[in-house]
C-alpha cells in the first residue's frame, strides 16, 4: 500500500456529498441525532435513554427543534444546534440573527445546556457562492447576538466541514485548503474561531475513502502502516491521516492552535452489493475503535498526546434519507432503542430496558440518597444549576432565599446542594436528574444540618 493511493482515496471529491471514552480536555463522546425516519421514538424517550443508559455526553441536532430542546432540558448532556443551510444567508442581517438567537437559543440555552450553534452543514463545500460568502458574516452576527443575550461564554459558534474542503494530497503533512477557499473563506473563519475559542469541526469518514486494499487501515486493524514521505511519520490508521491533513491545512494558514473536533464519523451496517466494507460487524469495529483511539490520549502523529471530541454518525438508522442503502444504515440504534451493534457506550449493559419500559429510580428500594454538587464544581455552573432547578414548576426554593432556614451559610455550594437535591427528589431520584452537566453526585450521606432538612 502506498501513501499516495491511500490519501487520494481519503480526500476524493466524493466526500462533498457526505453529509475517548471520555478523556481530558477536548475528549468526549457525542452522537448525531437525525430525525429523517418514520420509526423513531419521541425525543423525551431519546433524551432519557442517552442520559440514563449511555456514556454519551453530547448530542448534535441538525436544527433547533424546540420540542427536542425541551426534551434534553435537565439531562446535563451538551447540545449542539444547527442553523439549516437555507437560513444562513439571512443571518448576514444582524437584526435577523438576534431574532434567531432570541427564538431558538435563549429560551433553552441553560436548561438544555446548548453549547454550540453550528452555522449550516458542510457549507464550505457547497457550490453556492451566496451561501459561501454569507458563512463568516453569519457566524459573526450570531456571536454578537449571543453576546447581547449574555450567552457567549457558554455557547460557541462554529460550522462543520467535509474533507472536500481540502485539495487532494499525497501526504497528511501537505494538507491544504482548496484554492480560492483558503484565503477568502477559511482564513477569516479560522480567525473568528481563534478569537471566540470555538473549534474547527470536521466530518471525517474513512468509509468513503475505502478500497478493498485499505480495509484494515480504515478499521484500526493491524497493518503494515503507511509512511508520510513529507514528515517521515508512519500512520497506522486512516482517520489519523485525515485529521492530520486537516491540521496541516489549518497550520499552513497560521492557525495551528485552533482545536479540531470530529463532528461526524461513522460506518454503515448495511449497504448496496457494490459498496465495499459495509456490515454490522465492521461498523461496530470502526466506531468502537474510533471512540477508543480518539479518547485514549494518544493523539495523531502530528497532534500527539491529546484526546479528541468525537460524535458518531448517527444515533439512529434513518429510513427517509436518500441515496444508496448505506445512507439509511449509519445508526447505532434502531427505533426501539435496541442497538444495531454494541460499541461499548452503555453505562450498565445488563440493565438496559426497552424504551417503553418504566424508568426506575436511581436509589435502591428503601435506600436514602441525596444529590449534591461535586466538591470542585465551578461556582458559575452551580449558580446556573440553582437558577434552573428553582425555575421548574413545583420546585420551592424559599428555604435558600434570605431569611430561609437553609440560607446560611450564604454560599453558592450550599444553596446549589439544596436546589439540586430538591430537583432530584421531586423528579423521582433518577440518576440522570443528578447529573447537571457532570457537576453533581449521588450520595448516601445526609447533607442536612441544624434546622435545614434536605428531602
Amino acid at each position: 500500500m502506498t501513501l499516495p493511493t491511500v490519501l487520494v482515496q481519503i480526500l476524493l471529491p466524493m466526500l462533498l456529498s457526505v453529509s475517548s471514552i471520555k478523556g481530558a480536555d477536548a475528549g468526549g463522546i457525542g452522537v448525531n441525532y437525525g430525525t429523517r425516519g418514520t420509526t423513531l421514538p419521541p425525543p423525551a424517550d431519546v433524551a432519557r435513554f442517552l442520559a440514563r443508559d449511555t456514556l454519551v455526553d453530547r448530542v448534535r441536532l441538525f436544527d433547533a427543534d424546540p420540542i427536542v430542546l425541551q426534551a434534553f432540558a435537565g439531562t446535563g448532556l451538551a447540545v449542539d444546534v444547527t442553523v439549516p443551510n437555507g437560513v444562513v444567508p439571512r443571518l448576514v442581517n444582524l437584526a435577523f440573527a438576534r431574532r434567531w438567537v432570541r427564538e431558538n437559543v435563549a429560551p433553552y440555552a441553560r436548561a438544555a445546556n446548548i453549547s454550540r450553534v453550528l452555522v449550516g452543514n458542510e457549507v464550505t463545500t457547497e457550490a453556492n457562492r451566496t451561501l459561501l460568502l454569507a458563512l463568516v458574516p453569519a457566524m459573526q452576527n450570531l456571536h454578537t447576538a449571543l453576546v447581547a443575550e449574555s450567552l457567549h461564554g457558554r455557547v460557541k459558534v462554529s460550522t462543520t466541514h467535509s474533507l472536500g474542503v481540502l485539495t487532494t494530497t499525497e501526504h497528511p503533512s501537505a494538507g491544504r485548503f482548496r484554492d480560492g477557499y483558503d484565503t477568502a473563506i477559511v482564513k477569516p473563519l479560522l480567525r473568528f474561531l481563534r478569537a471566540t475559542g470555538a473549534p474547527f469541526m470536521v466530518n471525517a469518514y474513512p468509509f468513503y475513502g475505502l478500497t478493498s486494499d485499505t480495509l484494515d487501515f480504515a478499521l484500526f486493524r493491524v497493518n503494515a502502516g503507511v509512511m508520510d514521505d513529507g514528515s517521515g511519520l508512519v500512520y497506522s490508521n486512516m482517520l489519523d491521516a485525515q485529521l492530520d491533513a486537516v491540521h496541516s491545512a489549518i497550520r499552513r494558514l497560521g492557525f495551528g492552535d485552533v482545536d479540531i473536533v470530529v463532528s461526524e464519523t461513522g460506518w454503515p451496517s448495511a449497504g448496496e452489493d457494490w459498496e465495499v466494507g459495509v456490515g454490522a460487524d465492521l461498523a461496530r469495529d470502526y466506531n468502537k475503535n474510533a471512540i477508543r483511539h480518539l479518547g485514549s490520549g494518544m493523539g495523531t502523529p502530528l497532534m500527539p498526546n491529546r484526546t479528541f471530541e468525537v460524535s458518531i454518525f448517527s444515533l439512529f438508522d434513518e429510513n427517509l434519507k436518500p441515496g444508496p442503502v448505506s445512507e439509511r444504515n449509519f445508526g447505532l440504534f434502531r427505533g426501539d432503542m435496541t442497538p444495531v451493534y454494541d460499541v461499548g457506550i452503555f453505562t450498565a449493559p445488563e440493565t438496559i430496558e426497552p424504551v417503553s419500559a418504566k424508568v426506575t429510580p436511581a436509589a435502591a428500594a428503601g435506600g436514602r440518597q441525596w444529590c449534591v454538587p461535586k466538591p470542585a464544581a465551578d461556582e458559575m455552573v452551580l449558580q446556573e444549576n440553582i437558577d434552573f432547578a428553582c425555575g421548574q414548576e413545583g420546585i420551592d426554593c424559599a428555604a435558600i432565599r434570605p431569611g430561609g432556614v437553609c440560607y446560611e451559610p450564604d454560599t453558592v455550594q450550599g444553596h446549589a446542594a439544596y436546589a439540586m437535591n430538591l430537583y432530584f427528589q421531586s423528579n423521582g431520584q433518577h440518576a440522570f436528574d443528578c447529573d447537571f452537566g457532570q457537576t453533581a453526585i449521588v450520595t448516601t450521606a445526609d447533607p442536612s444540618y441544624g434546622g435545614c432538612k434536605f428531602m
